[in-house]
């Protein structure tokens, strides 16, 4: 089947769960839950034809892995969303103009949803979850890497769908796993309302020059966590451990390591200890080598850093410290280095906090706390669709109600223009 044929059997088959009710699409929701569980086994059997046939680092195969564990997380977070209200027929505002016209602005469905993405098969679900609770028709695209995995979770889903008496067609899965073939789908003008690119950098970089679609640009993650003159370095270095450690190929998790000069020179070889314990290697800049040749440390864990590690998503036990003079001059080095994924400040000072809340720019901002936490799940939002780092229609983690529009309903009786 073409991509184009592919594309129009969603846009066909849009209205159908546009117009369904919200207890439909929560019967839905449970009915692809269920569907998970019981086809576990096969999904797994998939996944792991998709594992053996990787050559890829171990951080691509950590995100393509499935296991029952992270199956029945997500069929708990399909779950989850059943107890979300749905967005769509939401009044936004309503008001009443001299003429006597009542107008209502009303939530309703962006219509269908482009999504390409790699090596995560989570993302297939997530995915189909928050189109239908939104309202919208999908069209999924993969990669290769993660093919088998994809056909399994959306032939699951479909398939007890259609055995519910539902129809399933306003979810597609393209196949076509070349180049060609994604350039095609970028350009799907009239049968895609919007295409939401999630993955590498380079992949984000193909979307930006080939759409003609309108694009939802999700970020990569170089997310910094800066230690401001009064942090508490017992919070602090908690803070950071999770944000580094937790999960290293997470777009939010912290790949950047900031340290006020003060605060250095008397922490910093705790820190950097910290850090060490957990195999982290460190690409420190030219003060923080300073510092610790002063004190004698010597470890194969640090190295010198370049220009291009301050721009870094590693996705790896690896992260680059820079020592800043000050608040002024983290915010500064963040603004410019960063992705605007998620940054955090570890202080005590209030004036500290609010400053670098209120100055970095990024589309989330932390004070004593985890950037692991910039989820959409971990927000209250249900599972979500990416995090978006650009600035139009939607900033942060992306979820129901950053996939609908809105429109106008007019009511009258009879005004007519003079």
């Amino acid at each position: 089947m073409s991509i184009r044929v592919i594309c129009q059997r969603a846009k066909e088959n849009s209205y159908c769960i546009a117009n369904s009710t919200a207890f439909e699409k929560n019967k839905m929701l449970q009915i692809c839950a269920d569907a998970i569980r019981q086809n576990q086994r096969y999904i797994l059997a998939e996944n792991k034809r998709d594992i053996e046939s990787c050559n890829r680092p171990a951080h691509f195969i950590d995100r393509l892995l499935l296991n029952k564990e992270r199956i029945e997380d997500i069929a708990k977070s399909l779950e989850k969303l059943l107890e979300l209200k749905s967005p769509i027929g939401e009044i936004i505002e309503e008001f009443t103009v001299e003429n006597g016209l009542h107008i209502e602005k009303v939530r309703v469905p962006l219509g269908v949803l482009g999504i390409i993405y790699e090596a995560r098969p989570n993302v297939t679900i997530d995915a189909i979850a928050l189109a239908i609770k939104s309202g919208n028709a999908v069209v999924l695209r993969g990669s290769k890497d993660a093919l088998h995995s994809n056909i399994a979770i959306v032939e699951s889903i479909k398939k007890a769908l259609i055995a519910n008496g539902y129809t399933a067609d306003f979810i597609q899965l393209i196949t076509d796993s070349s180049r060609e073939g994604a350039t095609a789908f970028m350009k799907m003008n009239g049968l895609i309302d919007v295409i939401i690119p999630r993955g590498s950098a380079g992949l984000i970089q193909s979307v930006l020059q080939n759409a003609t679609v309108p694009i939802l640009e999700t970020g990569t993650g170089n997310c910094h966590v800066y230690f401001e003159k009064d942090a508490d370095i017992e919070k602090g270095i908690s803070v950071l451990i999770n944000a580094k450690t937790q999960r290293l190929t997470p777009c939010n998790s912290c790949e950047s390591l900031l340290i006020d000069e003060v605060y250095a020179k008397q922490h910093l070889l705790k820190i950097v200890q910290a850090l060490i314990e957990k195999e982290v290697t460190i690409y420190a800049c030219n003060r923080a080598m300073t510092v610790l040749e002063s004190q004698n440390f010597v470890s194969k864990y640090i190295q010198p850093a370049t220009e291009e590690d301050f721009y870094a998503e590693y996705l790896d036990k690896k992260i680059s410290l820079k020592i800043v003079n000050n608040v002024q001059e983290a915010i500064a080095h963040i603004n410019q280095y960063s992705t605007h994924h998620s940054d955090c400040i570890l202080t005590e000072n209030e004036d500290a906090a609010n400053l670098f809340l209120a100055q970095v720019d990024s589309a989330v901002v932390y004070h004593n706390a985890s950037t692991r936490f910039s989820d959409g799940f971990e927000f209250g939002f249900g599972a979500e669709i990416g995090i978006s780092t650009q600035k139009l229609h939607a900033r942060g983690p992306m979820a129901l109600k950053e996939l609908t529009s809105y429109k106008y309903c007019v009511r009258g009786n009879g005004q007519i223009r003079t």
